[in-house]
């Protein structure tokens, strides 16, 4: 007999789910366009020895949509979603989310801000971002006063 691994929150997780179900279909009136909900784009990240590399799923989206900003620690991507126009069909299902959303990311480390790289392919937007090299300890020789040899200190 093998044993299963009991886990306390993925009961939780199943009865959320159930209520907010019953909660959409029971409030959903299908002669209304529905009330655009929040949402939040997919994304993988991925570090190589050259740069970070992030992928966001982001299908139905044009990239000219897309607003992009890279700070000295932040990556921010936002935009929106819009619903494909119905010409008069009524919606008997909507499962998919639309409307505006903004991701940020903290970078942790110095990113070359002038080297950074966008591609969007298949919906799919991927970014990548060159790391800094670190800054090499820089010898400066120190003339001491005392009749004694110059020292050499390292200077960060």
């Amino acid at each position: 007999m093998s044993m299963i691994r009991w886990d306390p929150f993925e009961d939780m997780n199943r009865l959320w789910d159930q209520v907010n179900n019953l909660f959409e279909q029971n409030l959903a009136r299908p002669e209304r366009e529905p009330a655009p909900r929040t949402w939040a784009p997919a994304v993988d990240i991925a570090e190589t020895k050259e740069a970070i590399i992030l992928r966001l799923e982001l299908p139905g989206i044009a990239p000219k949509e897309l607003d992009i900003q890279i700070t000295e620690e932040t990556l921010t991507i936002g935009g929106e979603r819009k619903p494909a126009k119905t010409d008069g069909q009524r919606l008997l299902r909507v499962e998919r989310r639309y409307g505006p959303f903004r991701r940020s990311f903290t970078l942790g480390m110095p990113i070359d801000r002038e080297a950074v790289t966008a591609a969007y392919h298949d919906g799919v937007l991927e970014i990548t971002l060159p790391k800094k090299e670190d800054p090499k300890p820089k010898q400066v020789k120190i003339q001491v006063q005392d009749n004694e040899e110059p020292k050499e200190i390292i200077a960060e």
